[in-house]
């Protein structure tokens, strides 16, 4: 059994992330979930919240605003629609990602209007967590 597996954590604007860690916390649509070597495949929305790293004596995270993650056996890869190391969230950043989500929430159909909503609640707590 590998005692690691191979990250990478991408968005549109970048490459944040790919080294060997052993294990990987993520903010899933349906929870929050940890992915380690030898998972069983899988692949899962996410909500906005922080992707944690642990490889070796690190610990890192990174916000993301949402995307997907695949996981193997081999390694997780997360898309991320928007991400950032926790060291470059600033108060405004979050405000801003809160104020996207809910003019998202404003031009929502009626089928879209639960998830928008969720999302907004979602990126709320991040700012509510970001002040503590």
């Amino acid at each position: 059994m590998a005692d690691t597996m191979q990250f990478d954590l991408v968005s549109p604007e970048r490459k944040l992330a790919s080294l060997q860690a052993e294990s990987v916390s993520i903010p899933g649509t349906d929870g929050d979930m940890v992915a380690m070597p030898n998972h069983e495949p899988l692949v899962t929305t996410l909500r906005p919240g922080y992707v944690t790293v642990v490889a070796g004596a690190e610990t890192t995270e990174y916000l993301v605003t949402g995307g997907f993650a695949e996981i193997s056996a081999e390694g997780v890869t997360v898309l991320a629609e928007n991400a950032l190391p926790k060291g470059e969230v600033t108060k405004e950043i979050l405000e801003e990602f809160h104020n996207i989500a809910k003019a998202d929430l404003e031009a929502a159909t009626e089928h879209q209007n639960a998830a928008a909503a969720r999302r907004v609640a979602e990126h709320h707590e991040l700012l509510i967590r970001h002040a503590i």
